[in-house]
C-alpha cells in the first residue's frame, strides 16, 4: 500500500509502516513547511493515503470538501514515540482494506492511575488500549 506522511508524523511511525513492506514517502524528508491543502494534493496526484498527526486535515476533507485518497489521523497521546509507531502499524496492517477512501481516526490515550509521587510505582501509568475509529467513506 502506498503511504504518504505528513512531516509532523514521527519517524518511528514512518519506519513501523515502511518495515511492515508500505511504500511511505515522507514529507519531512523532502520538503518541510509545505501547505496542509498541497500535502493532500500531494497524496492524491501520487495515489497515496495520508498519515498524519494534524487534526486540520479533516477541516480539509470534511468542511472544504477537497478530495483525497485516504487519509489517517494519529490522534494517540501520552505514550512513548515507539509504541505509537507499533499502534498505528498494527492498525494499519488489521484494517488495511478500510484504508482507500476514508478518513481513519486512530486514538488512545494514556490512563494515569494511582497518586503522583517520586516512587517508580506511581510513576509509571498504564496506556489505555487504542480505539480505532473507522472509517468513514464518502468524505
Amino acid at each position: 500500500m502506498r503511504f504518504l506522511a505528513d512531516e509532523g508524523v514521527d519517524g518511528l511511525i514512518v519506519d513501523a509502516v515502511r518495515d511492515d513492506g508500505h511504500d511511505v514517502r515522507w514529507m519531512a524528508e523532502d520538503v518541510d513547511g509545505t501547505k496542509d491543502s498541497v500535502v493532500l494534493e500531494a497524496a492524491v496526484l501520487d495515489a497515496r493515503i495520508l498519515i498524519t498527526e494534524d487534526k486540520d486535515f479533516g477541516e480539509l476533507v470534511y468542511r472544504q470538501r477537497l478530495h483525497h485518497r485516504g487519509v489517517v489521523l494519529v490522534r494517540v497521546d501520552g505514550i512513548s514515540n515507539a509504541e505509537k509507531a507499533r499502534i498505528v502499524a498494527r492498525a494499519i496492517r488489521e484494517h488495511e482494506a478500510d484504508l482507500p477512501g476514508a478518513f481513519t481516526v486512530i486514538q488512545g490515550r494514556k490512563k494515569v492511575s494511582g497518586t503522583f509521587s517520586r516512587s517508580p510505582q506511581a510513576t509509571r501509568p498504564r496506556p489505555a488500549r487504542p480505539a480505532w475509529v473507522l472509517p468513514r467513506k464518502g468524505s
